[in-house]
């Protein structure tokens, strides 16, 4: 810790902990359009943790790409419209996946990709 980085093996391990507790439960399949803003179209599956809590007092979200179920990184946003902050988690989001999804999130809010090293 002494060159200024964090540690974040726990974090990950937490993580993998939460995708491995809690059944995944997508509500918003890919190519299904948001319930409030109609004009945005989910590029992959969207879902959340089930019996979890996250930023928006809601379940933590989930993003689900075509790669093998495990956690790959996590996107941190900003909302302005819901004026929260959340982390949402990208399992098995392939890199092709990781850039689709960001561009999408950012025309609603602010999504910053944190990716698993």
């Amino acid at each position: 810790m002494s060159d200024g980085m964090l540690w974040t093996g726990d974090f990950w391990a937490f993580a993998d902990r939460l995708l491995a507790e809690h059944r995944l439960v997508i509500d918003r399949p890919k190519g299904s359009r948001h319930p409030r803003h109609p004009d945005y179209v989910y590029p992959l599956d969207y879902g959340f943790l089930e019996g979890t809590s996250g930023g928006d007092g809601a379940e933590i979200d989930v993003w689900r790409g075509s790669g093998a179920a495990r956690v790959v990184g996590v996107f941190a946003t900003l909302d302005p419209i819901k004026r929260d902050a959340e982390v949402k988690l990208a399992v098995g989001l392939e890199p092709d996946e990781i850039a689709v999804v960001s561009a999408a999130m950012n025309r609603l809010m602010r999504a910053l990709w944190i990716p698993r090293p």
